[in-house]
């Protein structure tokens, strides 16, 4: 296959980009693409995924549609080596994940009532349970969180989940109350082991909060992340302009360059 064979009519559809991957890992094709397996990909899958973040983060349709369409690859490459392999086809996922979202749908695809968004969730819980019965699963409802996920966000799945099941304070200020009192404790905690159990259950209490606050504790970190490099490298720009050593500045003289550049960053973010 080459550029000129693939019709310009097709060059937007899903098949042709089936086509293609088979082609690259064809006798003939591609040599690294070949070698790929479910596992050398793993790396690639997280990093595009992120990619996926970034974009939605920038708020640029364009690069978000690039960045989906290299996540489709990854879906493409993975499909294609289970093919390979006699494990499953394309057609496997695509009809798993089709079956799967009308069942969970009940609301949209028969007759069932629902009165918000939390019923729907309530629903899509029970319905999951009753697909681990019927294959014979016996699982809690806080298993089946991806392991390699961060930890903020695995937190916050899991607190999601019991929530739903009426596991939950009864309003934020318990959440506040805790948070409190894991700072305590994180002050009284002597031994290192001490110190990294309360700094963990300080951490819990926090993303506790962001749900309550219907904020995703990972979004937001990763907001602060980004703010806090901007301002540092505003404060290092600001500093070499003046013709000043930013790392033998005193700390007051650097704390000054931090409101400043805090003041900038309205202007440059």
């Amino acid at each position: 296959m080459t550029e000129k064979e693939i019709p310009d009519g097709n060059i937007g559809e899903f098949q042709t980009l089936i086509d293609i991957v088979e082609r690259l890992r064809a006798p003939g094709g591609c040599p690294w693409d070949r070698e790929q397996t479910h596992q050398s990909l793993k790396r690639n899958l997280v990093e595009e995924a992120y990619e996926v973040l970034e974009a939605i983060d920038e708020g640029d349709p364009k690069l978000l549609a690039e960045e989906l369409g290299d996540l489709l690859v990854q879906v493409a490459f993975h499909a294609d080596i289970a093919r390979e392999a006699g494990d499953f086809q394309l057609s496997d996922v695509l009809t798993s994940i089709n079956r799967k979202l009308v069942r969970r749908h009940p609301h949209v695809f028969s007759d069932t009532n629902v009165a918000d968004a939390r019923e729907v969730e309530r629903n899509w819980e029970r319905i999951k349970e009753q697909e681990r019965q019927e294959k014979g699963e016996r699982r809690s409802l806080v298993d089946g969180i991806p392991k390699d996920l961060p930890a903020l966000t695995y937190a916050q799945l899991m607190q999601d989940r019991v929530a739903r099941v009426g596991f939950e304070w009864d309003d934020i200020s318990g959440v506040l109350d805790k948070i409190l009192e894991e700072v305590q404790e994180l002050r009284e905690a002597e031994t290192e082991a001490e110190k990294v159990h309360e700094m963990g259950d300080l951490f819990f209490s926090m993303v506790n909060l962001s749900r309550w606050l219907n904020i995703q504790a990972e979004d937001a970190l990763r907001q602060a992340n980004r703010c806090f490099q901007w301002r540092y490298n505003k404060m290092e720009e600001l500093a070499l302009q003046r013709g000043q050593d930013f790392a033998g500045l005193a700390l007051e003289d650097k704390e000054a360059l931090w409101q400043e550049a805090k003041r900038l960053e309205g202007d440059d973010l």
